[in-house]
């Protein structure tokens, strides 16, 4: 019974892309996070607060993923076959369930605050939301070029954009109150802001957790795929198929390949015919196939996933 295993190499991150960026982002979204809680405390702000303790997350988030993108690189060995890079969507994980806790807590506080709202300098709201602003548009141009091609780096891109939109709505709400003493507007803007992070933490947490779950890449149809397989000539049938993502850009497939037994002769052919099609229809460059003759293989064998039954 031949088996193959396809070598391959993982999509890592330009090592030299991001890392400067990344640090000095960090070092910004610290200082930006005393000077908010300092200035939230003195101001009597519970929305300057919600601001840091989001700013808070962000550098979290950015150490985090300052780590997994060091990790990330790391070659496979004996522990880790598949290599390290799977890393950044434990990080994304991480951050987007930070989110979601901060965004409840905020919400709690600022229903309290709601029916009695403290008194709140306006001006201190004003001028370190606005030092933030500038800040959170700092970190998020940052890394924004480096977002698009991972899950980790885009979470914090959202930390970074979220950031700045609360950091606007916060000076809005200080200024209504320098000029009508609204000091209502200051919850209220605290709510706004938790359910914000909440729309962009329940949106995007479904991806990382897909991945760890081991589910099929969204955006390849699995029945295309067996259609595919099964269309090769000399293919009878395909069985235990497994589709899955090593790390967020890297798909792979395990099956079983039934041959039919006049082209057995031509095995390698038909292995290399299913590599050469799967990836350049599929992107799928990593397969591990498994071939059995007609007369040999399990009828009963399920189309998707394994037979617990028989550990296969």
């Amino acid at each position: 019974m031949p088996h193959d295993h396809h070598g391959h190499s993982h999509a890592h991150l330009d090592p030299s892309s991001g890392d400067r960026r990344v640090a000095i982002a960090i070092w910004a979204n610290g200082l930006l996070t005393v000077a908010q809680i300092v200035g939230g405390i003195f101001a009597g702000s519970l929305a300057l607060i919600a601001d840091a303790l989001h700013n808070f997350s962000d550098m979290a988030a950015l150490v985090i993923a300052f780590a997994a993108r060091k990790i990330a690189r790391r070659p496979a060995d004996e522990r880790m076959t598949f290599g390290y890079g799977r890393i950044e969507t434990v990080a994304a994980l991480i951050n987007y369930t930070t989110l979601i806790v901060i965004g409840l807590y905020l919400i709690y506080e600022g229903g309290i605050r709601l029916f009695e709202p403290p008194e709140v300098k306006g001006w201190t709201v004003v001028i370190i939301a606005g030092l933030a602003l500038v800040v959170d548009a700092l970190t998020a141009a940052l890394t924004y070029s480096m977002q698009k091609g991972s899950q980790n780096i885009r979470a914090l891109f959202l930390h970074n954009l979220s950031d700045a939109l609360a950091s606007v709505a916060v000076i809005v709400g200080g200024t209504l109150i320098i000029l009508y003493d609204m000091r209502w507007v200051d919850p209220a803007i605290t709510i706004g802001i938790a359910i914000y992070i909440l729309y962009l933490a329940f949106t995007e947490i479904g991806g990382p957790v897909r991945t760890l779950m081991l589910g099929s890449p969204p955006d390849i149809d699995g029945e295309q795929v067996v259609a595919a397989l099964r269309q090769t000539d000399g293919v009878r049938d395909v069985h235990h198929v497994h589709l899955w993502q090593m790390e967020e850009n890297a798909p792979a497939l395990d099956a079983h390949v039934v041959v039919e037994d006049a082209a057995w002769d031509r095995l390698e052919q038909i292995k290399a015919e299913l590599k050469t099609q799967i990836g350049a229809e599929f992107g799928i460059n990593h397969s591990t196939l498994e071939f059995e003759r007609t007369g040999a293989c399990d009828a009963e064998a399920p189309l998707f996933g394994h037979d617990k039954r028989q550990g296969q």
